[in-house]
């Protein structure tokens, strides 16, 4: 049996609603009502995207490398009124 491991992306909405998606598998996502719900969901939705692709004869993708990238806050220039820049 082939294991896979995607990234996954979590986010909270206005709402109040955890949006997870799986960069990796376009058009995977899901959301829950809490991170424990949605987590099993985006869980569930990667199996059946998988299933999905297999039964189509479609690749499945692997992800090759994950990166993050740390950046310090960007520094907001402001204007005095009638300063000429």
């Amino acid at each position: 049996m082939v294991k896979y491991k995607y990234t996954v992306i979590v986010e909270k909405d206005e709402d109040g609603m955890y949006i997870a998606y799986c960069p990796a598998l376009q058009g995977c996502y899901t959301q829950g009502e809490t991170y424990e719900e949605v987590m099993k969901n985006i869980r569930e939705a990667i199996e059946l995207h998988i299933e999905a692709r297999k039964e189509v004869g479609e690749e499945i993708p692997i992800e090759m490398a994950i990166e993050e990238v740390e950046i310090n806050e960007p520094e907001v220039k402001t204007h005095k009124a009638g300063a000429i820049s």
